[in-house]
């Protein structure tokens, strides 16, 4: 953890942004959540810090700017998750319409036909495609009175 840690200090500051305490305090909150999580449930984790809300908000659109976490708009919230040095691979994300759980749709096999979409549309439209949020929304397993899914998370209503 210390590894990736340095990492993103690295990456932080050839960018010129300072790696603050309280930087480093969002960041690994964000590392060792390894889910989506909004503003308001990284501040909840992490206020007995004395953090404020607003740092929160400001250290996040930084690590948004520099790619280090991917923001996800669902229902007008947005929930981020770690994007670079994760080690998770491209997927899906499915949100279910009951609950309003979020889950990760981690599939090879669509991950190699996505890869083969976006090089067909980049070359047909000439473009350059550098990131990509895919949603699909339905109804879950738990809700179809099924087993719980796997990687499920509930977001806030």
């Amino acid at each position: 953890m210390n590894r990736d840690l340095s990492l993103y200090e690295k990456l932080i500051k050839k960018k010129g942004y300072k790696f603050t305490t309280q930087k480093r305090i969002v960041l690994l909150e964000m590392i060792n959540a390894n889910t989506h999580l909004s503003v308001n449930q990284i501040y909840e984790r992490i206020k007995h810090t004395n953090i404020g809300l607003a740092t929160v908000y400001r250290s996040l659109k930084i690590f948004d700017d520099l790619n280090i976490v991917k923001k996800i708009n669902i229902n007008d919230i947005n929930y981020y998750e770690m994007k670079i040095f994760s080690g998770k691979l491209l997927h899906v994300h499915f949100k279910c319409t009951k609950c309003n759980s979020i889950i990760d749709i981690d599939n090879i096999d669509l991950i190699i036909e996505y890869i083969k979409l976006n090089k067909k549309v980049e070359e047909e439209n000439n473009l350059e495609v550098n990131d990509v949020n895919i949603m699909l929304s339905g109804v879950c397993s738990k809700c179809k009175g099924d087993k719980i899914c796997q990687d499920q998370q509930s977001l806030e209503k």
